[in-house]
């Protein structure tokens, strides 16, 4: 605990570890194969390399979640033969069009046999050529885009009925907008992975090779138990580690199908709902608007400037403008990049090009993280040493074996040249070798890299019901190391329940704010005119009566409400007019307008947006007695004092504006229509509105949490400078008014019109942005990231997609996000809360946690098992630790160990320490004590008992043979009592209490049971296989004792005080310094 406080005091940046420096993600050929601190967008190159560099003995489980670079080629191979496809058909089209005047023209011919349901008047086969070929004029032949919506008995406003019934008919007819799934890996698919373990293969063909020579010399009722219980060993391991691999591959697989579940709005029986894009079918309505992803290939019923993304599907970075005339088709997967409309579904599922796309690579390619790319370089180099030590074990062992230096326990020599039998000879070499080969299996921690596997699938599953969807694995982890958090304000920090509770019209303050008798008649007719058409959102009203149901933005919603209230008919008011061009609202502009057509000759222009903004367009103002009057400086003052009141009252302020446009100088052809830019000067003012969101309840708990953690939020938002510090301050990201100065608090257009080596400088010290566009949004990370920090960014719009990107950790709002914001980010926040962010953190940190008291435990076994055995064999010619106990160690440290401690929930004492720095040791200096006081200990007494146990133990007067069997069974015990024990010190690596919050993991307690358990069983019932006899109460009392001892041990170890410096930093600039001196 020390050390972190220490880290918090100096400010150390947590990056570097000890110093702030920028490390850029593209560093490659300087840094280790291992070194990979962002795998976001590493080059397939510096991928490549560390897997050939890695130490690895079974390829299929090590490599199991990474992602599969072959299989990644093929994939984009296979996109690009579907996009050459579609490519294909659009060119044949525009080749027909061309050749339609020309004589022997080919025109467009139905399918030859189309099976038409009796249910509607088209066939799925029409259906499919008229979306698959854009076939325009089979599409006119059917009665256009309104024909299609009645054959398929749909209403192009109010969509299908919706009753079951009707589902199930169009389903059948049309299929569903699902399409089939690759099947996971079955369970025997997994015991054929673990099978291939190169060690345990070698030891499979040892036991054979052991069974064989038994059964030969010493027959089959005595002969088979050596080579027997090694194959059981071996069968036990494989069996244990297909189940875990299995069962983690199950959540990975949830996991899967949850990212893809979609919810997307519908219009059915004139109500728009939410429902998940699998339940979509053919002759369904959808709103779209920007940022929205295509679920169904369909056409464009109505649309106002809307733009699409091919990309997905063509290869294409081009946008595509889209109308219900001359280009109407809509492809699945496409994302929508401007404007809003409606579509008509025509074909879902296997029958669209996504469809086909998503079939063919359903399958998950994986992806691995930089902490599994950096514990396989740990694994490597512990391997390495491993592979060292069996070598020397090997040759030790093979050298007094053939030179007549190894004894039996009652003194018989066990090999006499040109005596013993040969295969009493190969015998004993194969003993000898199966036990070199086990040290391998212990030694090589295959388990290491694929517990952070464990641990993510683990808090992937539980951070789910905290209300976080993981979309990249690595992000999971990269939030522990999080240094900043640059949040929104809308919806995140705030309840996003909106209401208008403040009104500034006809040069006064209308309260309430729905106080028809102070407005004049003429502006609540151009106010409810302006809502109900420059709008995305939608007001419908139950036949059967009640409220009125609002659909849309939580901004929309709040002022259709305001127009509710004005006494709006919102259906009415619609069909008065008609919208002939739209300017759909634009988080740069800060505003959205619309152009209406009221009559022959009057066209009105109505905005609405950021009310400095649009207040900056108006001359005009319509006062209490229905004239239209000019805004003179003082009426504009006034205007302006009411917004900065509403603002420091921390409401969000929109302005309404309209202005008459002469008919005639409306653009009369489609063209000109497209590209005409709404008049936005000489605007009529209407109305000022403020609109009321609360802070989130716990927000200002959450941020003090962050800040206490060494995690600094920042705010960044579309919304007034003012309204902005009014929430900071409610919020606590703000400490007091004095903070709330430039460059605590800036307006993006500020800080974008700095330099780079300007914004580098004052990055650091902004904690609030005000009206900020996303571009702004993405400056602030590029500095922050140049500064070494680790970053994570909110953001819910298309547009804030390059931020989300850039960043460290893209963290899309599910409920507001748009889908081109979630398919950019990293972590999905399920209910746009703060809170959940910062559960996220917790999460991150626990992940980290998690793994290096796993590392602790496991190099602790490591070292312990390797320094008895080497030495034993050296001096004694014979290991304590044969190659059956070895494996049952072996299990307990990786699979059953990785279980207990990679699933430790996160705890309040992980929000206290500083950021995990990303190229910080994955082993500290606090590991290293314990780890170098609990192997020293095991080693110290383990071999005391290898050579005085029968003295220290009184079994002079026993048989020779039982007396080593008993003291060999007693040094096996107390070894993995020791390691039961230490399970426990492995739990809190920097604190006293080891027992702190176990009762609350029943895992860790079934798995230390389940261990004590098995070890009963081995002793008391398989003595046979595992070469051990039972032992009295009192040996059971001196191994429970033996182990019991590391609790105390463990406590008095962590007083004693670590360097803060890393140890490898630490012998680095030793070394550095000596090649320096001796230079010199």
């Amino acid at each position: 605990m020390t050390e972190e406080i220490n880290y918090k005091k100096k400010g150390l940046d947590l990056e570097a570890g000890s110093s702030r420096r920028d490390y850029p993600e593209d560093e490659d050929d300087g840094a280790g194969p291992f070194d990979i601190v962002r795998t976001k967008s590493a080059p397939v190159h510096r991928l490549r390399r560390w897997r050939q560099a890695a130490l690895v003995l079974n390829a299929s489980r090590r490599f199991r979640y990474t992602l599969d670079l072959k299989k990644e080629e093929e994939r984009r191979q296979l996109v690009a033969k579907i996009r050459t496809h579609a490519q294909v058909i659009r060119a044949a089209v525009l080749f027909q069009e061309a050749g339609k005047g020309l004589p022997g023209a080919v025109t467009s011919t139905l399918p030859s046999s189309p099976t038409r349901s009796v249910d509607f008047g088209i066939s799925s086969e029409e259906l499919v050529a008229i979306s698959k070929e854009h076939d325009l004029s089979l599409l006119q032949r059917n009665g256009g885009v309104k024909g299609l919506a009645e054959k398929l008995k749909s209403n192009q406003d109010n969509g299908v009925s919706g009753d079951e019934s009707d589902l199930i008919k169009r389903k059948n007819a049309f299929g569903s907008n699902t399409y089939p799934r690759k099947k996971g890996r079955s369970f025997w698919r997994f015991v054929w992975d673990a099978c291939r373990d190169t060690t345990l293969i070698i030891l499979m063909v040892a036991a054979t090779a052991s069974l064989v020579l038994g059964i030969k010399t010493e027959g089959i009722k005595e002969g088979w138990y050596d080579g027997g219980s090694i194959a059981l060993a071996v069968f036990i391991v494989i069996v244990f580690t297909a189940v875990s691999d299995y069962k983690q591959s199950l959540q990975f697989q949830n996991l899967n199908e949850e990212k893809e579940n979609i919810q997307m709005e519908v219009i059915r029986g004139g109500r728009r709902t939410k429902i998940s894009i699998f339940e979509i079918v053919v002759g369904d309505v959808l709103p779209l608007k920007i940022g929205d992803q295509v679920p169904a290939d369909g056409l464009v019923i109505s649309g106002h400037s809307l733009s699409v993304d091919e990309s997905s599907m063509t290869g294409e970075s081009k946008i595509v403008h889209k109308d219900p005339v001359r280009s109407p088709f809509l492809m699945s997967g496409c994302k929508i990049a401007d404007g809003y409309g409606t579509m008509l579904v025509t074909s879902v599922g296997i029958n669209t090009e996504w469809g086909l796309l998503m079939a063919s690579i359903s399958e998950d390619n994986g992806e691995e993280t930089p902490l599994q790319v950096r514990l396989n370089g740990v694994a490597t180099f512990i391997g390495m040493v491993g592979l060292g030590v069996a070598l020397v074990v090997l040759i030790v062992l093979v050298a007094r074996f053939f030179t007549g230096h190894t004894k039996d326990p009652d003194g018989t020599v066990q090999f006499r040249a040109g005596k013993t039998k040969i295969g009493d000879a190969i015998d004993g070499f194969v003993k000898i070798f199966t036990v070199a080969v086990t040290i391998v299996v212990v030694a090589v921690p295959e388990g290491l890299p694929l517990a952070v596997t464990l641990t993510l699938a683990y808090s992937m599953r539980k951070m789910m019901a905290d209300k976080a969807l993981v979309r990249r694995l690595s992000a999971c982890e990269t939030m522990g190391s999080a240094t900043t958090i640059c949040s929104d304000k809308t919806g995140t920090l705030t309840l996003n329940e909106m209401t208008v509770v403040e009104v500034s019209a006809c040069g006064k303050k209308i309260d309430p704010p729905d106080n028809k008798l102070l407005l004049p008649s003429k502006v609540i007719s151009l106010l409810i005119e302006g809502i109900a058409q420059n709008t995305t959102g939608s007001v419908f009203v139950p036949e059967a009566g009640g409220a009125p149901e609002l659909s849309g933005s939580p901004t929309e919603k709040a002022i259709l409400q305001w127009g509710v209230n004005l006494g709006m008919d919102f259906l009415s008011v619609r069909s008065d007019s008609v919208i002939i061009h739209a300017f759909p609202f634009n988080s740069e502009k800060k505003r959205g307008g619309v152009a209406i057509r009221v009559s022959d000759s009057e066209v009105h222009v109505h905005w609405k947006g950021a009310a400095e903004i649009v207040l900056a367009c108006c001359t005009n103002y319509i006062d209490t007695d229905d004239h239209v009057v000019p805004l003179d400086e003082d009426e504009l003052s006034s205007y302006k004092k009411a917004i900065e009141d509403m603002a420091a009252g921390s409401l969000r302020c929109v302005a309404i504006a309209y202005r008459p446009y002469d008919a005639k100088s409306v653009p009369s052809t489609a063209e000109e229509l497209e590209n005409w830019q709404l008049p936005e000067s000489d605007l009529i003012l209407l109305a000022i509105v403020g609109i009321k969101d609360p802070c989130r309840p716990g927000v200002k708990d959450a941020v003090q949490l962050c800040t206490d953690a060494g995690v600094k939020v920042r705010m960044v938002t579309g919304d007034n400078l003012q309204t902005a510090k009014a929430i900071a301050l409610e919020c606590g990201i703000l400490g007091s008014n004095a903070d709330a100065t430039e460059p605590n608090i800036i307006e993006g257009k500020a800080f974008r019109t700095l330099t780079e080596t300007q914004r580098l400088e004052i990055a650091d010290k902004i904690s609030v942005m005000g009206r900020s566009s996303p571009n702004d949004k993405l400056l602030l990370v590029q500095a922050l990231r140049k500064r070494g920090h680790v970053v994570a960014v909110t953001g819910d719009g298309t547009n804030d997609a390059p931020a989300l990107h850039e960043a460290d950790i893209g963290l899309a709002m599910g409920i507001q996000g748009t889908e081109v914001a979630k398919e950019s980010s990293d972590i999905i926040i399920l209910d746009d809360n703060f809170s959940s962010v910062v559960k996220v953190v917790r999460w991150g940190r626990s992940v980290y946690a998690n793994i290096q008291k796993f590392i602790q435990f496991q190099l602790t076994v490591n070292v312990a098992a390797l320094i008895i055995n080497v030495v034993a064999a050296v001096s004694a010619g014979n290991v304590p630790l044969n190659a059956v106990q070895l494996l049952w160690v072996n299990l307990i440290m990786d699979t059953l160990g990785a279980l207990a401690l990679a699933t430790e929930p996160p705890t309040d004492h992980l929000m206290r320490r500083a950021p995990v720095g990303r190229r910080e040791p994955l082993i500290t200096n606090i590991m290293w004590r314990n780890l170098i006081i609990q192997a020293l200990y095991q080693v110290t007494v383990l071999l005391i008992l290898n050579f005085r146990g029968r003295d220290i133990l009184n079994l002079q007067n026993d048989n020779k043979d039982h007396a080593f069997r008993v003291n060999n069974t007693l040094i096996f015990n107390a070894f993995v009592f020791c390691q039961v024990f230490n399970e426990f010190n492995a739990r809190k690596p920097d604190e006293v209490n080891v027992f702190k919050g176990v009762t609350k993991n029943r895992l860790f307690m079934g798995i230390v049971g389940l261990e004590v358990v098995l070890q009963l069983v081995i002793i008391f019932f398989l003595g046979k296989f595992a070469t051990t006899v039972r032992l009295s109460w009192k040996l059971w009392l001196v191994s429970i004792a033996i182990g019991s001892i590391s609790w105390p041990l463990a406590a008095i170890g962590k007083l004693i005080p670590v360097p803060e410096t890393p140890l490898g930093e630490s012998f680095s600039k030793k070394f550095r310094r000596q090649r320096d001196s001796d230079d010199g």
